[in-house]
C-alpha cells in the first residue's frame, strides 16, 4: 500500500469513527427529548468518543476494511434507551432509533454542499489522491454518513430500520420477530461478507453523492 492509499485509509476510517459515534449520540438525544434520560445519566450524551467505543466495532472491523478493502461494518456502543420512560413508548422508539439514520444523512448533506463549493472543477487531477485534502476529507465524510445511513435503515436487528417493523407490526407478531432479533447479526454478517448485497445497494447513493460533489 502506497503513502498515499495509507493517507486515504486513515482518513476513511477517521470520517467512520466520527460519524458512527454522532449516529449513536443522536439517539441519547432524542430520548432525552422524550423523557427518557437513561443515556444522559450514563454520560452517552457526549462528543468525547471515550464512552461510545466499542473495541471490535469501532477500531477492529473499520480499521480492517478500511486498509483491505473488504467491505466495512461499523458501531458504537448502542447507546441505553428504556422505552418506558418515553412518553408514548411505541410511537417514540421509533422516532429515536431513526435519529441516527436522519443524522447522517444530515452530515451527509452539509459536507456534500461544503465539498461541492471547494472542489475546483476546472483544475486538473490525476488521481483522487492530488485532490486537495479538505477536499478528500469533505467528501470522504459524506460517502461514509450515506453508507452509514443507508445501511442502518434496512430492517434487520439490530439496525435501526428494524423499528420500522416494529412499530408496524401487530401485537400478535411481535413475539415471533423477537424470537428471531437474536440472529439478526449473524443474518447481517453473512449478507454483507458473502453476498456482496451491501456494494449493489450502496453504490447508486454513493454514484449519486459524487455526481453532486464532482458536478
Amino acid at each position: 500500500m502506497s503513502g498515499s492509499e495509507i493517507v486515504q485509509s486513515l482518513i476513511f476510517f477517521g470520517c467512520l469513527f466520527v460519524a458512527v459515534i454522532l449516529h449513536e449520540v443522536s439517539h441519547g438525544v432524542v430520548a432525552n427529548w422524550f423523557g427518557d434520560s437513561t443515556a444522559k445519566r450514563a454520560g452517552r450524551i457526549t462528543l468525547n468518543p471515550i464512552p461510545h467505543v466499542d473495541p471490535l466495532g469501532s477500531i477492529i472491523l473499520p480499521a480492517v476494511g478500511a486498509f483491505t478493502g473488504i467491505p466495512v461494518i461499523g458501531w458504537a456502543k448502542p447507546v441505553p434507551v428504556n422505552p418506558r420512560l418515553l412518553r408514548n413508548p411505541r410511537s417514540q422508539m421509533l422516532l429515536v432509533s431513526l435519529a441516527g439514520p436522519f443524522t447522517n444523512f444530515l452530515l451527509a448533506a452539509v459536507s456534500a454542499v461544503t465539498a461541492r463549493a471547494l472542489f475546483d472543477e476546472h483544475a486538473f487531477y490525476a488521481t483522487f489522491t492530488d485532490v486537495p485534502i479538505v477536499v478528500r476529507i469533505l467528501i470522504s465524510f459524506t460517502l461514509v454518513n450515506v453508507g452509514l445511513g443507508v445501511f442502518n435503515l434496512l430492517p434487520i436487528p439490530p439496525l435501526d430500520g428494524a423499528s420500522i417493523i416494529e412499530r408496524f407490526l401487530p401485537d400478535r407478531a411481535l413475539a415471533s420477530y423477537h424470537r428471531f432479533r437474536p440472529y439478526g447479526m449473524l443474518v447481517l454478517l453473512g449478507l454483507v461478507w458473502f453476498t456482496g448485497i451491501l456494494d449493489r445497494l450502496l453504490t447508486p447513493f454513493y454514484d449519486a453523492a459524487a455526481e453532486f460533489i464532482l458536478r
